[in-house]
């Protein structure tokens, strides 16, 4: 049994990820200051006394932390509505966060993991993309806090295994759905899904004949943990994700037929650096951590739309201000505060 933190540990990946971990025997610590995270999120697993609720910031030393075996590094907001809100702060959780916890790893001997981004490689020239590829990045766009900040991380990451001798893991991490997604995620899925189960338009960006390809939160949780046993040989950046590609069209045509709703489109403009094309090559998860996806496009969004069925009624014309309830157990015990100002933007 190895102590464990996962930072970001209240978030959507984290989460679930935390799960798996306690399953698995370990002792776990959830770091996270809920500015995207949540405490339902871990209400399931409150009554194992083998996972601590930590409320901290990775953007401040972590020295409240005591000696851990593993770290996986999953702190910052990760769709563009939430990294966009305030893009200094996500620039800073990106570059101090992994500093912070580079920090922690050296000092413990720890193995650390960082949830490093697909966003990594920009609207791409290269397809499917290949962890050599260096991407076609944007270094001032509304994107760029989350690109360039993930990229700054990596950086950092290689830096430390250089010269301090820091056992890294770089996880590029493509897009990810599945339960626990919040209603307000502001990512593609939760938007379709959740615009779906209320009987509104789906918002359409573009003529929707961009791609993209989606891996089931299940599926890369389980990459995730291949990843941080793996041997030295995968000190590497390494690509997780599901290389089934969709139009976005099509994906809106599926959440509409499984909402069970009659379904309108409204099309907008697309976003400025919106990526075209989006697909992972996983050769090298595949030959060196044995995983591929095995939970179909299909069946994942069935089990998600479940999910936001759950959250989710549709509107009647005069209940425009009506909101999804914000499901959500009884506040869970925590951990100690860390020492440090408000808490900032993290969570996964």
């Amino acid at each position: 049994m190895a102590r464990i933190l996962v930072t970001g540990g209240c978030g959507f990946i984290g989460s679930h990820l935390c799960q798996v971990l306690l399953d698995q025997g370990h002792h776990v610590i959830a770091l996270d200051n809920l500015q995207t995270g949540s405490l339902g999120n871990l209400s399931a697993m409150l009554g194992n006394d083998r996972i601590e609720v930590l409320a901290g910031d990775v953007e401040e030393p972590l020295a409240a932390i005591g000696p851990v075996a593993q770290i996986y590094n999953l702190a910052c907001p990760a769709s563009p509505v939430q990294y966009q809100r305030d893009p200094v702060r996500t620039l800073r959780t990106s570059f101090l966060g992994a500093l912070n916890v580079l920090d922690l790893a050296r000092r413990c001997g720890a193995r650390v993991l960082q949830a490093s981004t697909s966003e990594i490689y920009g609207d791409p020239e290269v397809h499917p993309q290949t962890e050599t590829y260096r991407g076609s990045v944007s270094s001032f766009g509304p994107r760029a806090c989350y690109d360039e900040g993930k990229r700054a991380a990596e950086a950092l990451f290689h830096d430390y295994a250089r010269m301090h001798g820091v056992d890294i893991r770089i996880a590029r991490i493509f897009n990810t759905y599945g339960p626990r997604m919040a209603v307000d995620d502001g990512r593609v899925i939760s938007n379709f899904a959740v615009q779906a189960l209320r009987g509104e338009p789906i918002t359409l960006y573009g003529d929707g004949r961009q791609t993209r390809s989606f891996c089931y939160v299940e599926d890369l949780v389980r990459g995730l943990v291949a990843l941080m046993e793996a041997g030295p040989g995968m000190r590497r950046p390494c690509n997780l994700g599901n290389p089934e590609e969709v139009t976005i069209a099509e994906l809106a045509e599926r959440i509409a037929g499984l909402s069970g709703l009659p379904a309108l489109i409204e099309h907008r403009a697309l976003p400025q650096d919106d990526p075209t094309r989006r697909r992972p090559d996983i050769s090298l998860a595949v030959a060196h951590l044995g995983w591929r996806p095995r939970v179909t496009l299909d069946e994942g969004l069935r089990r998600t739309m479940e999910h936001f069925r759950a959250l989710c009624a549709p509107r009647a014309p005069a209940q425009t201000a009506a909101r999804c309830s914000a499901a959500g157990p009884l506040p869970p015990r925590r951990g100690p505060r860390l020492p440090g100002p408000a808490p900032g933007l993290v969570g996964a």
